[in-house]
């Protein structure tokens, strides 16, 4: 093996070779590191500054094909067997409403904890995936409405930069307010600026009671227009819904709208969100409808994002409809953050006609993922009038640009 890989192994870290299943978004790299400790990174970061490696952080890969192909990957670090202290991947202080964890735990073990009352209020619309991992892409499901992102429930965080300096950021208390820059700006950065080994989030009471509203749109002869409308009703309705997510299956049925509220009497305020319908087909759950939570498309299509203000919501998807019938779009009508899958033949000429549309409307478009071969030409991020500031940030952070090389936007 080569001088590097030997040096890497130097470090006691289980280093391996390669496999298919490791590639990022179709680049191989030549070795996976598991670290357990911060420690453990930051000794793997000093090797690579010192052998002039590229490294990409990734957790258990569920969004390895996003952003960017990285212009060259010859480690990858994962994430998964972080340890807080070489033992522990939790340490919850319910008294505080906080909790400190690994950047490899598994999100979905944060939805509840054990003869407490507690949860982090964040949804993850994938199903699966890591806390670094979403804090690196900034993904977020129905609830960012009423509790934001990732970037708004961190309050504390552990990176190791570039040459291996490890820093923290924040405390482990929610008024504790020191150092949040350095967190929310390592959020959605896709792993060009370091890698994330802790994260400090501030926890929500568990509801005690969920309803879903759900309201059919598609006998409207403008549902366009109808939707834009609901949408308001329910956003500044005094019942306070959590969420207001669409969901346009493609199919010629119309969009459907559900809303969420929870807490206390959600019986009774879920009734009030109902009379918000005025006549339209309604219905009221215990449990979210089927689509509740999820990205549209197959897995390994083409994923776009859509974002836009909120009051657009209706307009964008006449527009984006337009351009391509058969796409399929979800997500927060009440945030202006959507997803949309089209078919991936559709690919090339979709993005730059939404494009366009979308600026009109004051949005923009990502794609997210697309099938191999299938964004050839694409610029997956688009225009943006704040990289000329991003640039500044890479170059502070990651001088010899190691870092996931190219992932982010402008190929930073």
């Amino acid at each position: 093996m080569t001088a590097p890989f030997e040096a890497l192994r130097g470090t006691g870290v289980t280093v391996r070779p390669a496999e298919p299943g490791d590639a990022v978004a179709g680049v191989m790299p030549r070795w996976v590191a598991l670290p357990r400790t911060t420690a453990e990174v930051s000794a793997l970061m000093r090797v690579s500054a010192g052998h002039d490696l590229a490294v990409v952080p990734a957790g258990d890969g569920t969004k390895l094909a996003w952003g960017n192909p990285p212009e060259r990957c010859d480690l990858l670090l994962r994430t998964g067997r972080l340890t807080l202290d070489g033992e522990t991947t939790v340490e919850h202080s319910p008294g505080d409403l906080v909790v400190r964890v690994c950047a490899g735990l598994p999100l979905g073990a944060l939805a509840s904890f054990p003869g407490v009352a507690q949860e982090l209020a964040l949804d993850n619309p994938l199903g699966a995936g890591t806390v670094g991992g979403t804090l690196a892409t900034g993904v977020a499901g129905p609830r960012r409405f009423r509790y934001g992102t990732a970037r708004d429930l961190l309050i504390g965080v552990t990176v190791v930069l570039a040459d291996g300096t490890a820093a923290t950021s924040g405390g482990r208390v929610v008024k504790n307010v020191a150092g949040y820059d350095l967190g929310k700006l390592l959020c959605g950065s896709y792993g060009t600026l370091g890698v994330v080994t802790e994260a400090v989030f501030r926890l929500h009471p568990s509801p005690p009671e969920r309803r879903w509203i759900t309201v059919g749109l598609g006998r409207e002869p403008d549902p366009f227009t109808a939707l834009d409308g609901l949408v308001a009703d329910l956003t500044a309705s005094q019942a306070e819904p959590c969420a207001v997510e669409v969901d346009w299956p493609g199919d010629g049925d119309g969009p459907l709208v559900t809303a969420l509220v929870e807490g206390t009497a959600a019986g009774e305020r879920a009734t009030a969100v109902r009379e918000l319908a005025r006549g339209r087909p309604a219905w009221t759950g215990n449990g979210a409808p089927g689509w509740w939570n999820t990205l549209p498309g197959d897995p390994g299509g083409a994923l776009c994002e859509l974002r836009l203000p909120p009051a657009e919501v209706g307009r964008a998807l006449r527009a984006v409809t337009a351009c391509e019938p058969s796409v399929r779009i979800r997500g927060s009508a009440a945030s202006g953050v959507l997803w949309a899958a089209p078919p991936p033949e559709a690919l090339p000429a979709f993005v730059p006609a939404v494009r366009d549309r979308l600026g009109v409307l004051g949005g923009h478009l990502v794609v997210l993922a697309a099938p191999y071969g299938r964004d050839e030409g694409i610029d997956r991020w688009g225009p943006s009038g704040a990289l000329p500031l991003m640039r500044r940030v890479k170059e502070r952070f990651d001088p010899d640009r190691r870092m996931s090389p190219g992932r982010f936007v402008g190929g930073i």
